[in-house]
């Protein structure tokens, strides 16, 4: 069967290009605070810093603790305190980053100190932007962005989705901002909690898949380390191919299944014990938690 020609990372990212390209002269002259540092935040932070996106000198962070925040700040050679009001003030762009609980809290705390002219991008799992625009004095842009742990590495998937105030130009320069650590799609608000579900909670599912593959692997005779590598660069492989070609997984799977080969015998055992079921129910039951946790 023959292979389409790969499409380029750009033509699979949903995102308005051109503004993305014009918007990177304009981040790098903005000062941006983070608030909250923790696993996602500190996660965004470091890679952002690491690619040169932001400079050390124009970026901030706050944390709970002031010990946390000593020693993130030798770290990351960024300042780094516990006050959120300081930390806003003078910042073209504020991400919070802090858990969805204390959301509501930490908008309300900095919101007699924000004008229209800076620009909040919430990564806070399923905080509707609509729930900080409430608490906000002045109609502040307001951007909800859902990464990724993979964005550490380079690899991770953000959707973004534009709150009442923001315009064109605040998505595309959000999108550059998470471009930078992986790919971004551009969705309504309305399929956030869907995404929270699949790309969000996703690499838990694949490193469960993962380990499951490394077993089976040990299970037939591999050494323990030959059969993670295999299962990962497996993964690594079969998922740049979806993105690379553009084909259907199904299309995908069915050049890799020789008739009367191996692969057909391992896909009946995974259907049997309803494998692809049993994924499609974690996604929706994951999707149902989101929607919850917006409203409680």
């Amino acid at each position: 069967m023959s292979t389409p020609k790969p499409h380029s990372k750009r033509a699979n990212t949903i995102m308005p290009n051109k503004l993305a390209r014009n918007s990177e002269k304009d981040l790098s002259g903005k000062r941006v605070a983070f608030l909250g540092a923790g696993k996602m935040g500190g996660i965004i932070l470091q890679a952002l810093l690491k690619t040169g996106l932001l400079s050390a000198k124009s970026t901030c962070a706050t944390v709970a603790h002031p010990e946390r925040a000593r020693a993130l700040s030798a770290k990351l050679k960024v300042k780094v305190g516990t006050d959120n009001v300081e930390a806003v003030q003078g910042a073209d762009i504020i991400v919070i980053a802090v858990k969805p609980q204390v959301v509501e809290e930490v908008v309300r705390e900095i919101s007699s100190h924000l004008t229209p002219k800076q620009m909040i991008v919430s990564v806070a799992a399923s905080v509707p932007t609509a729930m900080i625009e409430r608490d906000l004095s002045e109609n502040v842009p307001v951007i909800r962005a859902m990464p990724n742990t993979p964005c550490l590495l380079g690899s991770g998937m953000t959707a973004i989705c534009k709150g009442k105030y923001a315009s064109a130009k605040d998505v595309a320069l959000t999108c550059h901002m998470f471009d930078v650590v992986g790919r971004t799609v551009v969705v309504d608000e309305k399929h956030m909690d869907a995404v929270t579900a699949l790309s969000a909670s996703g690499p838990a599912y694949i490193y469960i898949i993962l380990e499951s593959l490394a077993e089976a692997g040990v299970k037939v005779g591999l050494p323990r380390d030959i059969a993670t590598l295999l299962a990962a660069q497996t993964t690594l492989g079969a998922a740049r191919v979806v993105l690379e070609t553009g084909d259907h997984p199904a299309l995908l799977k069915d050049a890799v299944t020789t008739p009367a080969g191996c692969t057909i015998d391992g896909i009946m055992e995974l259907e049997e014990g309803k494998l692809r079921v049993t994924l499609i129910k974690a996604v929706v039951k994951a999707a149902q938690r989101a929607k919850e946790l917006a409203y409680s």
